[in-house]
């Protein structure tokens, strides 16, 4: 583990313990909209070990930040990226930011598609099959799909741009096509037939897969990483000890099982 990480963590500790838990407010959480099926269950988790309640606010992480940067008040932020916390912290109003989860990019098809990690690269390029991705900026599921173009370009001319043109950006942005409550965006998109394909994560926000869906992992040469970036909003000594409990609770065993089992890479 990098001598960096063990600081980050050394200091979260030595916060977390210097004072006492105190009635106070919820532990205000903003997180990436993948998180949601693992991070509720650790929010209750969470709660009902230590009598602290966690309040959760899920969405783009990009819009999120934006929220933070113009002044919402939360205490914990856990991104799908790094950069957005990383940003937080140089502006001075978030501490170092750490790696807490991994994830990587999957294609998630109607199985009618037959898309397989063979014939990747040339389904999404067939002119008749339609594809999807998060929106760029404002979704970090988004940028790695662009991330994932690239590649895409490299190891065949002309494909980056023509990937790009095709892709509908339907999910994340502030202007996203609106979808029924309850409805998870990219089965709803794809049982619609608006797409064939989607380009988003590897993880899910529930346990069980999905056996309506094929889903796909890229070949080396198109494999995407993407690393869940975790950091604590700064507030007034002593005011919100319970927000670096819960951060050192993201980054415990118990938590990296549970996140896990929702497909993501623990540390």
């Amino acid at each position: 583990m990098p001598p960096f990480f063990n600081r980050i963590v050394l200091a979260l500790a030595m916060l977390s313990a210097a004072t006492p838990a105190l009635a106070q407010d919820p532990i205000k959480v903003f997180a990436a909209g993948s998180l949601t099926g693992p991070l509720t269950v650790l929010a209750k988790q969470f709660s009902a070990s230590t009598g602290e309640s966690v309040e959760t606010v899920f969405g783009p992480s990009g819009l999120l930040l934006e929220r933070l940067e113009q002044g919402e008040r939360a205490d914990v932020f856990a991104s799908a990226n790094m950069a957005h916390p990383q940003q937080l912290a140089r502006e001075g109003k978030a501490i170092p930011a750490l790696v807490f989860a991994r994830n990587s990019v999957c294609v998630v098809a109607r199985p009618e598609l037959g898309l397989s990690t063979q014939n990747l690269l040339n389904k999404l390029l067939d002119p008749s099959v339609k594809f999807g991705t998060s929106t760029p900026q404002a979704d970090p599921g988004g940028d790695y799909a662009w991330q994932f173009f690239a590649k895409a370009g490299a190891i065949r001319p002309g494909a980056k741009e023509l990937l790009e043109a095709k892709a509908q950006q339907l999910v994340g942005g502030r202007h996203s096509p609106a979808i029924p409550a309850g409805r998870d965006a990219v089965k709803y998109f794809l049982e619609q037939k608006q797409v064939d394909a989607f380009i988003g994560y590897c993880s899910s926000r529930q346990t069980v897969a999905d056996t309506t869906l094929t889903k796909v992992v890229p070949p080396a040469e198109l494999a995407i990483a993407a690393d869940f970036g975790l950091t604590v909003l700064n507030k007034p000594a002593g005011s919100h000890d319970a927000a670096y409990r819960f951060a050192l609770f993201l980054l415990s065993p118990e938590a990296q099982k549970t996140l896990a089992a929702y497909g993501f890479s623990p540390l």
